[in-house]
């Protein structure tokens, strides 16, 4: 954030969907008054997820806008890491990390050797769930652009110019590339060859440490 963005703002931080009349969804609102206990005529800011922001005050409704919307400019280039859906609650944590380290587009994918398959129904289920996690990552870092959780996808889907794969003995990664993290089982013959291939670092990676890592490198080459 700048200096006079959210990130310096009093109090927490919260998207509502329309700033000309900010109302919290209920579990926004439950959030911010069981968990944070505001009270009203805290002050809080406020951002729309798609760029503006404003600070506020807390009350039942409507809140109160305290200074005019500012507009900030998407962050470019778009930052996109994909990873390979992994048991348990690995994947929810990928996904709150790669948000408060800043990507824009997060992309779950079944490879050849992801142990987790969903059908069409928990697959929907469990990304309104990353969308979730990826919202409550937002307030608590204070973006004020969300980032796009994607559908589940194809390995073969996602595998497309300008995507790499995270892999020992690659190139060190640089450029503007989707990068891929693989399932525990690791890449496929035909999955590694799909893709130029990066490496991230001397050590072998858990799949969520990974994306982490991969995250984080993009984030240093482009957003310095």
């Amino acid at each position: 954030m700048t200096p006079d963005g959210p990130g310096t703002g009093p109090g927490p931080h919260v998207f509502v969907a329309d700033l000309s009349a900010p109302d919290p969804g209920p579990e926004d609102r439950h959030h911010l008054e069981r968990v944070l206990r505001l009270r009203r005529g805290d002050e809080l800011t406020m951002s729309d997820g798609r760029g503006g922001w404003c600070r506020g005050r807390y009350g039942p409704g409507v809140l109160e806008i305290t200074t005019a919307v500012v507009q900030t400019e998407r962050p470019t280039p778009v930052l996109t890491v994909g990873f390979a859906l992994t048991k348990g609650s690995k994947p929810e944590l990928a996904v709150q990390k790669l948000t408060e380290i800043g990507i824009d587009v997060i992309v779950p994918f079944v490879a050849a050797r992801s142990v987790v398959r969903w059908d069409d129904d928990k697959a929907e289920r469990q990304v309104a769930r990353f969308r979730r996690v990826a919202h409550e990552a937002a307030m608590q870092c204070r973006r004020t652009w969300l980032p796009r959780v994607e559908a589940v996808a194809r390995f073969a889907d996602v595998a497309v110019a300008p995507a790499v794969v995270a892999a020992p003995g690659g190139t060190p990664l640089s450029g503007e590339v989707t990068v891929l993290v693989g399932p525990e089982g690791g890449w496929t013959v035909d999955e590694a060859a799909a893709c130029p291939a990066v490496d991230l670092g001397p050590h072998v990676l858990r799949a969520e440490t990974a994306a982490i890592v991969a995250a984080a490198l993009l984030v240093h080459a482009h957003r310095r």
